[in-house]
């Protein structure tokens, strides 16, 4: 079907005076799941999108360059249930067309931060077309950081994955834009200064107290702000992070003790919130990645004797305890 089409909406600002279509939809109303069906279904949701739309941003300031690479997906939620009930596209923004988007807002703003950006995709779906009710954007932004060879390289760099960033944003028609960030990835392990004792003791109990174990987990981290306005999202990335680590870890010569998973990850959000006082809440998840005891008892002696600083451990990923909570903000007494 040509461009011209009369059954093909254009993309005018839909906020303002001049922003109806130059070919109005008719006034009657669109077809529903409920009404096709006689009232027996509704589609209670639905959607579409553009997923992993890959973007490498270069910023050249003179010799001295700078990169971000990101994964960005898009979802539209459109007003009519139309295309889904009767099959007609004339409000369907095209998935293509959305890809494209990605590409042409990046180069004409360029990309601060994933959630700036996010920002500025939804709130460009939802001013130039006015079928859209909902726009979401999430961003994944791939672990790049400067090479350095003595001093930091101009134009050179290292793919360094410790932890996956990313983010989700939203935004309804006539609402305030949604943002959620997210870590992800990030796998630490300790070798001492970690035990899990006293629990539930039961018949169906087989696990011993461990009083010296290591403690192995990937976390996976999210999080929302009070107001996407006035947040600082590198900040905020850049604090949950060392909070993680610092709770995790703790000093380089002394460690921290963990008495379980339970206590590091409660520690750690609490530090968020306290050094972060624009995000709402935080959840964090750390699955166990155990690394058990090997019995040599079995074996003679003259075949394990060795040196007593040798330690091997059984890598044990499946099946493993998943530990998680959430932390949030007390919503504070108006009286």
């Amino acid at each position: 079907m040509p461009w011209t089409s009369a059954n093909r909406i254009y993309a005018k600002p839909s906020n303002t005076s001049g922003g109806e279509t130059r070919n109005a939809v008719q006034a009657s109303p669109s077809p529903t799941a409920a009404a096709d069906s006689g009232g027996r279904f509704v589609l209670s949701d639905h959607g579409y999108g553009k997923g992993a739309v890959k973007l490498l941003h270069v910023h050249r300031d003179g010799d001295f360059h700078s990169i971000r690479e990101f994964e960005v997906f898009t979802d539209l939620k459109l007003t009519s249930e139309s295309a889904y009930v009767s099959g007609d596209n004339k409000e369907i923004v095209a998935t293509d067309s959305q890809k494209n988007t990605i590409y042409l807002l990046a180069k004409k703003y360029g990309i601060k931060t994933p959630e700036e950006f996010g920002a500025a995709v939804v709130s460009h779906f939802l001013y130039m077309y006015k079928q859209v009710a909902e726009a979401r954007c999430k961003v994944l932004e791939y672990p790049w950081e400067r090479l350095q060879a003595g001093t930091p390289h101009n134009h050179a760099f290292l793919f360094a994955p410790t932890a996956t960033r990313w983010c989700e944003v939203s935004q309804k028609r006539h609402e305030a834009v949604s943002v959620k960030s997210g870590l992800s990835g990030l796998r630490v392990l300790k070798t001492t200064q970690s035990a899990f004792m006293d629990f539930v003791q039961d018949e169906y109990t087989t696990l011993a107290d461990a009083a010296e174990r290591i403690f192995s987990t990937i976390v996976e981290a999210e999080w929302t702000y009070e107001s996407a306005r006035n947040a600082d999202f590198d900040n905020a990335w850049l604090t949950v992070k060392d909070a993680i680590l610092d709770k995790f870890a703790g000093p380089p010569d002394t460690g921290v003790y963990s008495p379980s998973v339970q206590h590091t990850l409660y520690q750690a959000e609490k530090v968020v919130l306290e050094k972060v006082p624009e995000i709402q809440w935080i959840k964090m998840t750390m699955p166990n990645k155990h690394y058990l005891n090997i019995d040599l008892s079995k074996f003679p002696a003259n075949v394990t004797k060795g040196d007593p600083r040798h330690h091997i451990y059984q890598p044990i990923d499946k099946p493993a305890g998943l530990i998680y909570a959430q932390l949030r903000r007390r919503v504070r007494s108006q009286l």
